[in-house]
């Protein structure tokens, strides 16, 4: 059980330190959600893991008639909704197929970043630890937090933040991807703004 006077560790490390493609992506990650360390992305792992491990479980156990079975699967579901992880109408099945990236996304530090409030991952890193970033008008000083069901349209400047003020001169410029809620969203905004762009830019008629 450990010592009672320390917080146990949450979540677990890879099983070979020394592997250089699982090394390659989670340093593509961390470059991409911003992230501090690699702890932060094996707590991410971890939790999903857990998602995991719990649906086969219960599958196992439904199998078998078990009646807690249904109602801990009821909860696990409920829960995965409420997280905005899995559509309503989603089965045990389904958790095994949730991405990485999906929770990932679901971090107040991306949305942050998706929803214009930052010029990149590690400044909105920056502004949340600061307390510029609110969430329904309340400061959220964690930039892990994760956003539940129907917050992500809730995340803006706080109200006493110099930032909220539209003529700040360190305010990021709107883009034409603000308000997209995953990076694929985000990065098809900025191709078709980038399409625009040029087809509207005027041919060179030189030789």
């Amino acid at each position: 059980m450990g010592d009672p006077k320390f917080n146990r560790r949450l979540y677990d490390t890879p099983s070979h330190p020394w592997k250089a493609q699982r090394i390659a992506e989670e340093t593509e990650l961390c470059r991409k959600y911003g992230l501090k360390n690699k702890r932060e992305l094996w707590r991410i792992k971890s939790q999903l893991g857990r998602f995991r491990s719990s649906a086969r479980s219960l599958e196992a156990r439904l199998r078998v008639g078990d009646e807690q079975a249904e109602k801990e699967a009821e909860q696990l579901l409920s829960r995965l909704r409420r997280m905005a992880l899995l559509e309503e109408g989603g089965q045990l099945i389904d958790v095994l197929s949730i991405p990485l990236e999906g929770l990932l996304t679901r971090r107040l530090q991306t949305q942050a970043y998706l929803k214009g409030l930052a010029g990149t991952p590690d400044q909105a890193r920056q502004l949340i630890i600061h307390g510029h970033i609110a969430l329904d008008g309340r400061k959220v000083t964690i930039p892990g937090y994760f956003l539940r069901q129907g917050e992500v349209e809730k995340v803006a400047y706080h109200a006493r933040s110099p930032y909220a003020n539209e003529a700040h001169p360190m305010r990021p410029k709107p883009r034409p991807a603000e308000g997209a809620e995953t990076f694929e969203e985000f990065a098809a905004a900025q191709r078709t703004e980038a399409a625009t762009v040029q087809a509207h830019e005027p041919e060179d008629g030189g030789a």
